[in-house]
């Protein structure tokens, strides 16, 4: 393994051989021993940061990825201001979820590009940075990424395992919590099999000496209310304040992002419990200290705060259309996955590396499932720029909510807790 990876580093191997590992990984999986060889050489193939000089217990949050999740940013300010030390290191959106990179500089000036000096600084000025990978930090993933990409290879488990711990190991952490996505709008729709990413990852991490845990949360209609890039800033902004959450369309955003913030700070030291931990989220946003925190982070990484503090003058995109009910009901279903393609369409994701994004369009939902409408009541709002897909985008996004006369079963947002014990139905 190590003859394949560091050759393909230094490109003396070349692409036909390394596909034919990773497609031989993709169906006949690898045992413990090799999935934990796998992520040491990807981790040693660059630099591990070294974040003793920074006091506390370093505690980083991963999300598998889905539609709407906008959890990091309420979730890392909140933890930070309780004083632990969030270091994270995130990516891009591609396909149908959304990238958290894309999020943050969608806020005017946001750095997301910084050295290890940087990112060790700011960590240590404000208690949480918020960067893309370096080329210092798992290179080897990097490139073997791009190939599982074009190869049809992703989603396998034991890649997976490897890619996410080998970056989250070497950008310096003690602790990680992890949100395992399934259903409808994740990137592994299978519950069986989610559960199963959910338990390598936490052996895996456990095995590198990392405290480590992991939820597996609800990906059938998109979390929160907005889908978009500039659009999830705004709510995540609006649930720091305060002023979502609790009783409205963005309780479920919340439950979530209360819960992993929960398990960071018990990871972290500052709480006895998860439900301590819990209570002491709440806290954050409360007393208003979690809001202060990503102002201050903001600034730090050289965004605009006055962007933040007066988002009534957000930008306006050309094209604002609504969806409305066709039918009395209740709403039974929201296709997450068809919303995160047409959000693509609109201009908010990337179909390749290589699109520009219109950071201003998206989708914002005006109703959950299990809400009783009316016909003409509204369903939800898109916005583009782009004059050529209106129609079709609001077609889809039309087709995507299901309205029944009953009032549907709903599923559970948290499915199972998992930690080195095994595996707890919900989280309790």
């Amino acid at each position: 393994m190590r003859f394949l990876l560091e050759g393909y580093l230094r490109g003396t191997l070349p692409d036909y051989q390394m596909s034919a590992f990773l497609m031989a990984c993709y169906f006949r999986g690898m045992s413990d021993e090799e999935t934990e060889t796998f992520t040491r050489l990807m981790l040693h193939s660059g630099q591990i940061v070294d974040l003793s000089d920074v006091p506390g217990i370093k505690v980083d949050k991963h999300s598998t990825g889905g539609v709407g999740d906008k959890v990091s940013l309420i979730l890392a300010p909140i933890v930070a201001s309780h004083g632990v030390p969030v270091p994270m290191i995130s990516g891009r959106g591609l396909g149908h979820t959304g990238g958290t990179l894309d999020k943050l500089e969608s806020i005017p000036g946001f750095r997301t590009s910084l050295s290890v000096a940087e990112y060790k600084r700011i960590l240590r000025e404000t208690g949480a940075v918020l960067m893309g990978q370096t080329a210092e930090i798992a290179p080897a993933d990097r490139k073997l990424y791009a190939l599982r990409d074009v190869t049809a290879t992703v989603e396998c488990i034991p890649l997976i395992a490897g890619s996410i711990l080998s970056k989250k190991i070497a950008e310096g952490i003690d602790a990680l919590v992890l949100d395992v996505k399934t259903g409808r709008g994740a990137f592994m729709s299978s519950y069986e099999d989610s559960v199963n990413l959910a338990k390598t990852l936490v052996d895996l991490g456990t095995r590198f000496g990392k405290n480590t845990r992991g939820f597996v949360t609800d990906m059938e209609q998109p979390l929160g209310v907005a889908v978009g890039n500039w659009l999830e800033v705004v709510e995540a902004v609006e649930c720091l304040r305060g002023a979502r959450g609790d009783g409205d369309a963005s309780a479920d955003l919340m439950e979530v992002t209360h819960t992993l913030a929960g398990a960071m700070l018990e990871a972290g030291g500052k709480a006895g419990s998860l439900d301590e931990g819990i209570r002491l989220s709440r806290q954050a946003v409360a007393d208003g200290s979690a809001y202060r925190k990503f102002l201050h982070i903001v600034e730090t990484q050289g965004g605009n705060t006055r962007a933040i503090e007066n988002l009534e003058l957000s930008p306006t995109p050309r094209h604002a259309l609504s969806i409305k009910s066709p039918v009395d009901g209740f709403v039974a279903g929201i296709d997450a996955l068809e919303v995160g393609l047409v959000s693509i369409q609109l201009g908010a994701g990337r179909q390749k590396l290589d699109d520009v994004l219109d950071l201003k369009a998206g989708i914002v939902l005006r109703v959950k499932v299990g809400t009783q409408v009316q016909a003409g009541d509204l369903l939800a709002e898109l916005f583009t720029d782009r004059d050529d897909v209106v129609a079709s985008a609001r077609q889809r996004l039309q087709n995507a909510f299901l309205i029944r006369k009953e009032p549907p079963v709903r599923r559970p947002l948290l499915h199972c807790y998992v930690d080195q014990e095994g595996i707890h139905p919900r989280w309790q």
